[in-house]
Parts: structure tokens; C-alpha cells; sequence
């Protein structure tokens, strides 16, 4: 269920003593983090009281700084940490430890290297032992081999996750020449840190606020990545007019911005703002207010609610009969079937009138309208609705191959269209041999990617019972690509599931459909291949080739190219799923994947050309794809040999 945000207070108002409003607030969780304790069951209390989730503590006491090898503390007697016995194994599980922060496992200093490997596999260890869910390390710079190495070795097999510590501002003191990138730019050492450790799925990001913030190019890369925690220090805020203290107007702009990746915050430092009778309460409440600040939800997003970034396998309508439950899905869209009723309404109206070439104009009263696909009935409810809105009548063919929906078909025939000329045909549309010819033809079988649920080849196969100058809604539609960085979807695909009969890569040569919501894009989308209907064309060939080369705005990783389609249904009735044109609250489509084996850094204003290809046989039709540039690829999905559409 998803609570819809009500009427907010204003940043001035004060925030009630629960932290909570009348209209509710989901998913949102808060913690503190101490860097000393000395009663950890007290400090939870004390926490709990002032509403906090949770609490971030140190593993070890952070000046437990141990030798391992030589050194006075090599001979230190006595316990190194606390005892386990102190929490119950529920409460060390729903805390978060911190890893001690003199640890710099890519020292240049070689004793201090070596002494901070030993201890990381020794914090790691104890996490293990104590059942804790989540730890956080903080990363001192780009250099990091050592760190990954370690992590990977003892830390990223065990049964906890671990949160990378990086600020979203390299502080000065990292930073020896202001002309080093690397160094400069925080989001390349996580980039540096993943890579290393393969991609796997333990690690995420611990991102920090700083005073000063980096440009919104910097800012927005982060939306792409797998940020779980934002670490929010009690220094960077202000006092407002009344003496509250809350986040500069940039900084509450990136806290809402990364409130869509369901993140947890952290509360850093002491307080620092006296509020009457507040105490650290005072930071819990104001997040908490900017967290249901968020605007309310829209259509798309309230249906996309629990399926973000989840990997679909497309439809195969052809081979695969639907099941009820997916034409109800679909039938929900608010705005498809407005869209198509108004297509049909003015297809109708074009039609109503024709002028001969002796320009004499002959009046058609009944037009013949064949819904081909028509499913559990929408579009047929549309093209009625559509003839009672221009007083023109129709006659109705329903052509639909599942015997399921057919069955629903002829019920509504029954019960619903029983006044209206509508005749149901259990056929498949290629096989359909009407006795008369149709004036409009109507189809519901785009896809994500506008012609890979075949599209074409099937209103190919039923355009020979359409007249000559008949009308096809839709009469085209286009595929878009666009380079994404999807650390998330690419993790996924690592360790995604093998078919024993299909190649060892073979979740890589697959697209999936997807809600994107943890990505961001690198460049704009650009038109790849157009189909339009009826198809006059002597030959027919729906085979495709085509290469676009795009300009990437910043810095990033492509993990693989998002794909949308947009469609002209007639004249200028238009609907589409492309990000700068979507249909406001249509949800019928999300978006299609197609990943790459390899992820590829590009550099800002660098150039990446991709290579497409829309393959057709008798039985199947495929898509091929690879890059030429910066670094070529290797043919994706060569032959068909691990994913098709059956015809």
C-alpha cells in the first residue's frame, strides 16, 4: 500500500514531537552514529529515545589501534573489543558497525599497510562472529588494491554487507595536486573499488555529505550508482528564521533527489544547535519532514511501486498465451486506450468522407474495423466508444489467437456488445481469411522497444485484408537507444542464473525488460529503427542494421544501452515511452536492457558508436548488438544463440 503524502508544514514550522504528520510516511529510516561508546546497551536507549532507527558504533574502541607484528601493542594483554554477551544476537543484527577509521590498507608506509590489513581481517572476522548485518569502511582515496583485495579475500564472502565510506567532496587533505582526477573525483575511486572487487553485490556506497558540494554533473553520477546510505554531519547544517537547524537549500535538493533509492541516513557528530528540550531529536525530525516533503507519486510510478529495476524477461505473444492476470495489468493504463480511442475517432472521421478522383465525395456510413489482437476486449470497447463519439457506425472484427481471451471475447459479446456488430474470430490474425475487407485496422502489439513483440510481421501477415486505402493504427513507430550506467541491473546479471543448454554468458546477450530507477543515462536517446504500416513496399524485409554514435555528457561506466519506443497511432495522436516524450501516466511499457558483457569507462565528451542488428528467419527473429567505440565488443547474441522471438 502506498502512502500518499498530505499537506506539508513549512520548513519554519516546527516538526511534531513524534516526528510524524497525519498524512504518514513509508520506508523512511534514520540512525546515529557515535564515534565513542561506553554502554552500548545505554547508547541504544538513549538512540531509541530520541527516535533514531538505529545506531552506527565502532567494532573496536578507535583508539585500539593494534600490532600485529612488532610494536608495544603487539603484547597488549586482556580483551580487544567487547564481549558479545553485551546484545542480543536481534539487536547486533539491526545495528550497524564501523570499521576502525585508522585503518589505510593502501598506506604507502609499509608497516602501516601491513598492520591495517591485519586488523580489517581481524574486524571482519568479529563481524562474522557476532551475526552483524552490516558494517561501514571508510575509503582514503583512489589507490586500492589492497583494501579490495582484503575485502574479497575475507570480508565479501561472509554473511554481512559492506557500506564503502566515500565523500561526495574530496577533502584537501587527500588531494596533493589539484590537477589529479582520480584523486579529485570521490566517484571514481568507488568506481576503482567495484571494479576490483568484480561487482559484487556485499558492497554499496556509504555516500557523505560535505559542506561544499560538487557540480550537479558530479551530484547526478551518484543517482546511478548503489548508494544505501547517506551520512548526514550535524556541522553542515544552518539555522533557519526560527532558530531550527536545517540543510542548506542545495544540500536538501541532493538529500531528496537520492530519497528515490530508499536510502538510510545517518546523523553524524554532536549537537551542535541548541533546541529547547530537543536534543539530537531535533536532526530526526527535520529528515524525516524533507522526507515527506517528496512529491506524490504519479501514476507510473504508483504501478512501477515494488517492480523498480527489476529484470523482466520480454513477452513472447506469439509463442506464449497470455495470462489473465497480464491483459489486466495492461487494461489499467489510463492513458493507452484514451490515446487509441481518439486515434480511431479521427481515423473514423477521415474516412466518413472520401473524395474519388472525380471529385465527387461518397459518404461511408459502416466502417469495417478489424481489432487484430484484441485480447480480453479494450480496444474493441475503444473503436465502439470511438463510433458513438462521431456518430459513425462500425462493424467490429475481433480476431484474437488465445482460446483464454477468447473465450472472455465472446462473453462480453453476450453480455455487453449484444446491441453492437461485433463478431468474434478465434484465429490468429496471419491465418484470418475474412470475407470483406477492412477500412481500419486496429493493433495493440508494440513493445518496449516499439517492434520486439513483432510488430510488423504480424500486421505484415493481416494488412492483405485491409483495402488499399485503409488505415493501420498504429501506422509507425520508432526504437530509441541510449548509453546507461546500471551498476545494479549489471550486478545482477553477474550472478544471475545460467541455462545449461545456453551459453556461460548468456544473461548478458538477453534484453530485459525494466523499470530503470537506480541509473542514470549518459547521453539523450536517438532514433535507431522506423516501421509504418501498411507496408507497401514490393518486398518486405523487416530485417534491420543501424549505428548511432553518441556524445557522453560526463564521466561514467556503460553497463549497456536503454531502449524505448515512440509510435504515431495517426495524424498526430502519438503515444511513447521515451523519457523527453513519455505519455503522461501511461505504465503498459517500461523501458528494455540491453546489457554489455563488459562494462566500459568512457571520459566526458568522448564518443561511443554501438552497432545494432534486427535479424529475421522463417521462425524467429533476434537482435545483435555491439560497440565499436571507445573499445570494441564482442557480437552480442551472434545468431540468435541465446535469446530469440518465436514467429
Amino acid at each position: 500500500m502506498i502512502n500518499q503524502p498530505g499537506s506539508m508544514h513549512s520548513m519554519d514550522e516546527e516538526v511534531d514531537e513524534d516526528g510524524s504528520t497525519a498524512s504518514g510516511v513509508s520506508n523512511f529510516s534514520c540512525g546515529r552514529e557515535f564515534a565513542v561508546i561506553n554502554d552500548i546497551q545505554e547508547t541504544l536507549n538513549l538512540s531509541n529515545t530520541d527516535g533514531y532507527d538505529f545506531v552506527v558504533f565502532p567494532i573496536f574502541h578507535p583508539r585500539n589501534k593494534r600490532e600485529f607484528s612488532s610494536g608495544p601493542a603487539s603484547n597488549r594483554l586482556g580483551p580487544v573489543t567487547r564481549s558479545a554477551l553485551l546484545l542480543s544476537p536481534c539487536e547486533w543484527s539491526t545495528n550497524i558497525g564501523r570499521l576502525s577509521e585508522w585503518i589505510d590498507c593502501d598506506s604507502s608506509v609499509e608497516h602501516l599497510r601491513k598492520n591495517s590489513i591485519s586488523a580489517l581481517q581481524q574486524e571482519l572476522s568479529f563481524c562474522a562472529h557476532i551475526g552483524i548485518q552490516s558494517v561501514i569502511i571508510s575509503m582514503k582515496g583512489f589507490n586500492c588494491a589492497n583494501l579490495a583485495s582484503t575485502l574479497l579475500q575475507y570480508g565479501l564472502s561472509g554473511s554481512f554487507s559492506i557500506g564503502i565510506e566515500i565523500p561526495i567532496l574530496a577533502p584537501k587533505s587527500t588531494v596533493i595536486d589539484d590537477s589529479d582526477i582520480k584523486e579529485l573525483n570521490t566517484w571514481r575511486w568507488w568506481h576503482q573499488l567495484r571494479t576490483m572487487c568484480n561487482y559484487s553485490k556485499k558492497l554499496s556506497i556509504a555516500l557523505v555529505l560535505t559542506a561544499d558540494l560538487p557540480s550537479n554533473v558530479d551530484v547526478s553520477r551518484w543517482i546511478g550508482e548503489i548508494v544505501k546510505v547517506l551520512i548526514i554531519p550535524t556541522s553542515i547544517f544552518i539555522l533557519n528564521s526560527k532558530g531550527y537547524p536545517v540543510l542548506p537549500k542545495s544540500h536538501q535538493e541532493l538529500v531528496q533527489s537520492l530519497f528515490k533509492l530508499d536510502i538510510y541516513l545517518i546523523v553524524r557528530g554532536s549537537k551542535r544547535h541548541s533546541v529547547a528540550d530537543k536534543g539530537m531529536r531535533v536532526y530526526y525530525q527535520y529528515l524525516h519532514y524533507l522526507w515527506r516533503k517528496q512529491p506524490t507519486l504519479d501514476p507510473v510510478e504508483t504501478f512501477a511501486r515494488g517492480y523498480e529495476d527489476y529484470l523482466q524477461w520480454p513477452l513472447q505473444p506469439l509463442m506464449d498465451n497470455l495470462e489473465s492476470l497480464t491483459y489486466e495489468i495492461f487494461e489499467k493504463d489510463p492513458t493507452k486506450y484514451k490515446e487509441y480511442q481518439e486515434a480511431v475517432k479521427r481515423a473514423l472521421i477521415d474516412r466518413d468522407s472520401i473524395t474519388d478522383d472525380d471529385n465527387v465525395t461518397e459518404t461511408l456510413r459502416t466502417q469495417t474495423v478489424m481489432v487484430v489482437g484484441a485480447g480480453r476486449g479494450p480496444l474493441v470497447c475503444a473503436v465502439l466508444a470511438a463510433s458513438n463519439e462521431s456518430n459513425i457506425p462500425v462493424k467490429v472484427y475481433a480476431v484474437e489467437k488465445n482460446p483464454n481471451a477468447v473465450a472472455t471475447l465472446q462473453c462480453l459479446k453476450r453480455d455487453v456488445w449484444f446491441d453492437d456488430d461485433v463478431t468474434v474470430i478465434a484465429s490468429d490474425m496471419r491465418d484470418f481469411k475474412p470475407t470483406e475487407l477492412a477500412d481500419i485496422i486496429v493493433s495493440e502489439l508494440l513493445g518496449s522497444f516499439g517492434d520486439n513483440e513483432l510488430s510488423p510481421e504480424c500486421l505484415d501477415g493481416a494488412q492483405c485484408y485491409l483495402r488499399s486505402d485503409g488505415i493501420s493504427i498504429p501506422s509507425s513507430y520508432t526504437s530509441f537507444l541510449a548509453p546507461v550506467s546500471y551498476h545494479k541491473a549489471y550486478s545482477e546479471l553477474k550472478t544471475a542464473p545460467i541455462d545449461p543448454a545456453k551459453p556461460f554468458d548468456s544473461p548478458f546477450e538477453t534484453p530485459y525488460v525494466v523499470r530503470m530507477h537506480n541509473h542514470i543515462l549518459l547521453s539523450t536517446p536517438q532514433p535507431l529503427f522506423i516501421f509504418s504500416h501498411p507496408n507497401r513496399d514490393l518486398s518486405i524485409d523487416n530485417s534491420r542494421y543501424g549505428s548511432l554514435s553518441f556524445t557522453v555528457s560526463f564521466s561514467g561506466v556503460i553497463h549497456g544501452f536503454a531502449g524505448y519506443f515512440e509510435s504515431v497511432l495517426y495524424r498526430d495522436v502519438f503515444i511513447s515511452i521515451r523519457p523527453e516524450t513519455h505519455s503522461p501516466g501511461m505504465f503498459s511499457w517500461f523501458p528494455i536492457l540491453f546489457p554489455l558483457k563488459e562494462p566500459t569507462f568512457v571520459e566526458a565528451g568522448s564518443v561511443v558508436t554501438v552497432h545494432f542488428w534486427r535479424r529475421v528467419t522463417k521462425s524467429k527473429v533476434w537482435y545483435e548488438w555491439c560497440l565499436s567505440e571507445p573499445l570494441p565488443s564482442t557480437i552480442h547474441n551472434a545468431g540468435g544463440r541465446s535469446y530469440w522471438i518465436g514467429l
